[in-house]
């Protein structure tokens, strides 16, 4: 790393106690003044950061749109575990500041907490070390079952739940898993079973889940899920409280539906003292220890102390949040392109089916003089942004493509173009359908602007939220769509429309500013005229 040298100092505050061996790094570097400020009050921090440059964090501090308002100085934000939920990113992406984390250091901590439940949820070890403890010897009350040969379904396949798969294996227990983004060969390659979530639902024993909270992912488990599962199933979260919607699991438990539980987390956290969880003998909690061994602190706040060190001394970027890996000046000529690039992204994965074989990137005009494997992760990231949440950055994006079975081709075009500069994005179906955007930079601001959805020429501003709509070609359908939103009282911003012939399919994509009712996006998605509706949040 290169010296920052001693002329003035870089004042680093932590904010939570992270691994010593970690404020140690950063107390080793020339020109570092670190302050460690454990359980300050939010009035504290805002004293404190007027002056700092950096401020590390685990989950307790919460750096809002205050503190970064307070913090003229501030250039980074490091967090010391895999989400980000404490960090106004958008705020901090406004004032310019890098938000970083570090998802791979808890991985085998938190895959072998699930399957720590997973085995008292089997054999109520806790329960029967309780009643040892209180001077019982009652062996007929504490029987339990066998994994061998059970099924355990994992609801997302990614780094954890890839782990708990192998550990599931070696017990001898057959694995089904739902992904709705993995792809077969990568299933069939780690010798688990894809499956749908009703199918999962049906067969599992066990269930763990492993999915960012994501708007899909929420509830993901709730009352409909539990009747579709076998009687006596045992289910378990380490992942995020939410996706299993606690009113229904406690009313599955205390029916006898679900015949163990384990939680490490919760919809609301610390778990209020009155919990009903509390008091049922068949649930065994924890409180948010799935990065909580020794190795993994020590993981994470080495990583998280190299990052910001790294920033500081003008290095490379590495796992940031809001921006890619790349040097400062590079981030000036490549920013615009960079939110066109994650735009165009999100906009194609929410417009495409859910499996994908291939992620097609094609460069035109200016870009293919630039080096774009930034504008490429950072399409790659947008992509993934509703799938994966913040699990994903700019360094391992690829990555979790790879692992979801997605091919990335990237093509510099030395075709012609009708733009100075303009990206393609395409997902390609496992059945050869291909969904796309085109964008490029507008003006001298350079706002990033969609000019094409699913080869139909548009002109709509990249930003905000967006109706995709393929109709009929016929009298009264801009009339038609602007009254079922107006009823809606939902503002229109914008509005480009686009046919290739009379009367025949038409393209209608509405930016607007609040986002339509589920009745208003129903009404419109039953029009007969309409053959697709998707709402998109860019």
């Amino acid at each position: 790393m290169p010296s920052i040298g001693h002329f003035f100092s870089m004042k680093i505050l932590v904010a939570d106690k992270i691994s010593p061996k970690g404020v140690a790094y950063l107390r080793q570097q020339p020109g570092f003044d670190v302050v460690e400020a454990y359980g300050s009050s939010p009035e504290k921090i805002l004293e404190l950061v007027k002056d700092v440059h950096a401020i590390a964090v685990r989950s307790e501090t919460k750096i809002t749109r205050e503190v970064f308002a307070a913090a003229p100085l501030l250039k980074v934000v490091g967090r010391a575990g895999v989400g980000v939920d404490n960090v106004d990113v958008d705020a901090a992406t406004e004032h310019g500041v890098v938000v970083m984390n570090t998802p791979a250091g808890n991985t085998i901590a938190t895959a072998e907490l699930t399957f720590t439940h997973i085995l008292c949820g089997a054999r109520p070890v806790p329960q029967a070390a309780a009643s040892m403890k209180a001077g019982q010897w009652d062996r007929k009350s504490f029987s339990g079952i066998e994994l061998f040969k059970k099924t355990l379904g994992i609801v997302g396949l990614g780094r954890i739940g890839g782990e708990v798969a192998k550990r599931a294996q070696a017990f001898g227990m057959r694995v089904l898993a739902y992904d709705p983004y993995l792809a077969p060969s990568r299933a069939k390659a780690m010798q688990v079973e894809a499956a749908t979530l009703d199918e999962l639902l049906v067969q599992s024993d066990y269930i763990t889940v492993h999915m960012p909270l994501t708007d899909d992912a929420r509830y993901m488990i709730d009352e409909a899920a539990f009747e579709k599962c076998k009687k006596g199933l045992r289910i378990f979260n380490c992942a995020r409280g939410g996706i299993i919607k606690e009113a229904a699991l406690l009313a599955a438990l205390k029916s006898g539906k679900v015949a163990a539980a384990g939680l490490d987390v919760y919809e609301d956290e610390p778990l209020a003292k009155e919990s009903e969880f509390r008091a049922l003998p068949n649930v065994v909690l924890t409180p948010h220890l799935g990065a909580s061994t020794a190795e993994a602190q020590d993981a994470v706040g080495v990583e998280v102390a190299e990052q910001i060190a790294d920033v500081l001394a003008g290095g490379v970027i590495r796992n940031a949040v809001n921006m890619p890996s790349i040097d400062a000046n590079a981030l000036k000529i490549l920013g615009p392109y960079l939110d066109l690039g994650a735009k165009l992204g999100a906009l194609v994965q929410q417009i495409a089916p859910q499996q994908i074989a291939t992620l097609r990137i094609t460069y035109w005009g200016k870009m293919v003089d630039l080096d774009a494997e930034s504008v490429t992760r950072s399409i790659q990231r947008g992509f993934l942004r509703r799938i994966s949440g913040d699990e994903v950055n700019f360094v391992n994006a690829p990555v979790v493509l790879q692992r979801l079975g997605v091919h990335v081709e990237v093509v510099k075009s030395a075709g012609a173009s009708d733009y100075a500069e303009l990206i393609a994005v395409e997902a390609v179906a496992p059945d050869g359908k291909t969904f796309s955007a085109q964008g490029t930079l507008n003006g001298k601001t350079s706002q990033p602007r969609i000019v094409g959805i699913n080869g139909r020429d548009v002109e709509v501003a990249a930003e905000g939220k967006l109706l995709v709509l393929e109709n009929v070609d016929q009298p009264g359908m801009v009339g038609t769509v602007g009254t079922i939103l107006g009823k809606d009282k939902v503002n229109i911003a914008d509005m480009s429309l686009s046919r290739l012939t009379p009367g025949g399919t038409a393209y209608m994509v509405v930016r607007v500013d609040t986002e339509p009712s589920e009745n208003a996006r129903k009404e419109i998605k039953s029009h007969p005229a309409i053959k697709q509706a998707k709402f998109v949040q860019l």
